[in-house]
């Protein structure tokens, strides 16, 4: 038994390989993107092919699939928003972080997949390039000119800014 490779904590037995295996089906857009991304760990084409829509089947061919699947050391999957995609839904959105190495380059794929039910079962649909998100401040930001908030009495570029 192995850890499943979509980041869950869970078995890959109890988690995405049922699916993978077309022994259960998803029944969320979140459990599609996690079996999805395990399916590439694991390069089994033909589960990745098999869950696209019918009609976005064209732009995906398996030889490109597996190519970037076996040139990739998968490390990790962030889940980081899931809007919709519930078993009830019939369209989600999931945006997730995919950490991988390529040649040795540690890269990052941060895509919005966007998930359908086709005949009642959870397809990818297509996938947009997440927006990066504004950071925002709890406290106001300490100019360079600003007394140190550390209580020295000196400027902060003086202080702490250094």
């Amino acid at each position: 038994m192995s850890q499943c490779p979509c980041g869950s904590s869970r078995q890959l037995e109890q988690c995405c390989l049922p699916f993978i295996k077309g022994e259960q089906q998803p029944q969320t857009a979140e459990q599609l993107m996690r079996s999805r991304y395990s399916a590439y760990t694991l390069v089994e084409v033909d589960y990745l092919i098999d869950t696209v829509c019918a009609d976005k089947k064209h732009e995906h061919t398996a030889e490109a699939i597996k190519q970037w699947a076996e040139a990739s050391e998968w490390l990790a999957l962030e889940i980081i928003e899931c809007q919709g995609g519930g078993a009830d839904d019939s369209e989600g959105t999931v945006e997730f972080m995919a950490t991988y190495k390529e040649d040795g380059t540690p890269r990052h794929h941060h895509e919005l997949a966007q998930f359908r039910k086709d005949d009642g079962q959870w397809k990818f649909f297509d996938g947009l390039p997440a927006k990066p998100r504004q950071i925002k401040r709890d406290e106001p930001k300490v100019g360079r000119n600003d007394p140190c908030s550390c209580g020295s009495g000196k400027k902060f570029k003086k202080c702490c800014g250094r």
